[in-house]
């Protein structure tokens, strides 16, 4: 009685399973999703992202084809995986052009490096990624509302990259190695002049030239520094080198001796 009971039993749950393994599997791809989005929405994401990965692979071209692949993307980038989330939404602008979701897609790929970018001192590769997928994103949709967000973004992002520049500068400077130090100065006041390095590094510069005994070429930064920072707290520094290189000239210009004959600098 007891054995035939315990059959009964393994009979009645093997139908269950079999019953409710066919019903998950004919799931249709609307209520595949609309679980998957409940469970988003629960931030139990990687439940979430099974079921969004289902609706990709078995149904990919159902109505919600363009919404799975999406918080899929979503699910890897709220992890903080962003790699992974990046691939998922170029996948999607990739392979889904009709999406509703092209715009954001593009943000969103920018907003992956954006979190991947370091501190100044470290490599800058993913900084630049983001930059660019910003700018991607502003030129091809600048009507969007996420646009002056991206710009933003670009600006803060030029900062950390004028910031590494800078500070390379200041250590040359420090080390003595003032042409090295001109050169990441120059960097900064032509492709970083609206960073709040821009200031500091057209100061750096005249000083480098200076060094350098190269005083025509700190003159010009100095004018262009006037010019551009006439109310700058830098003014009485900037004014007094001013002074010292017209005296250097003066004295070269009445001694007549050729700049080939100054001391060499690194």
């Amino acid at each position: 009685m007891i054995r035939s009971y315990i059959i009964f039993l393994v009979f009645v749950s093997i139908l269950f399973g079999c019953s409710s393994s066919d019903v998950t599997q004919n799931m249709p791809a609307e209520e595949r999703f609309a679980i998957g989005k409940k469970l988003f929405e629960e931030e139990e994401y990687l439940d979430a992202k099974k079921e969004f990965e289902i609706v990709k692979l078995q149904y990919p071209g159902s109505s919600v084809a363009d919404d799975a692949q999406y918080y899929l993307a979503e699910c890897y980038y709220m992890r903080e995986e962003y790699l992974l989330a990046s691939e998922e939404y170029k996948s999607l602008r990739r392979n889904l052009p009709g999406s509703t979701y092209l715009s954001l897609a593009q943000y969103k790929i920018a907003m992956c490096y954006y979190n991947l970018s370091p501190e100044s001192h470290l490599d800058q590769q993913y900084t630049l990624k983001a930059i660019d997928m910003f700018q991607s994103f502003i030129e091809y949709y600048p009507t969007d509302d996420l646009v002056a967000d991206a710009s933003s973004k670009i600006k803060e992002l030029n900062g950390r990259l004028a910031q590494k520049d800078f500070d390379s500068a200041e250590l040359y400077m420090k080390l003595g190695y003032y042409r090295s130090a001109a050169y990441y100065y120059n960097g900064i006041v032509e492709k970083f002049h609206d960073t709040p390095f821009a200031e500091p590094a057209h100061v750096g510069l005249a000083k480098a030239q200076t060094a350098r005994k190269k005083y025509e070429e700190a003159k010009a930064a100095i004018e262009k520094f006037l010019q551009k920072y006439p109310h700058s707290k830098q003014l009485p520094e900037i004014e007094s080198l001013k002074k010292e290189i017209e005296e250097k000239l003066q004295s070269r210009s009445g001694s007549g001796s050729p700049e080939q004959h100054s001391q060499t600098i690194k």
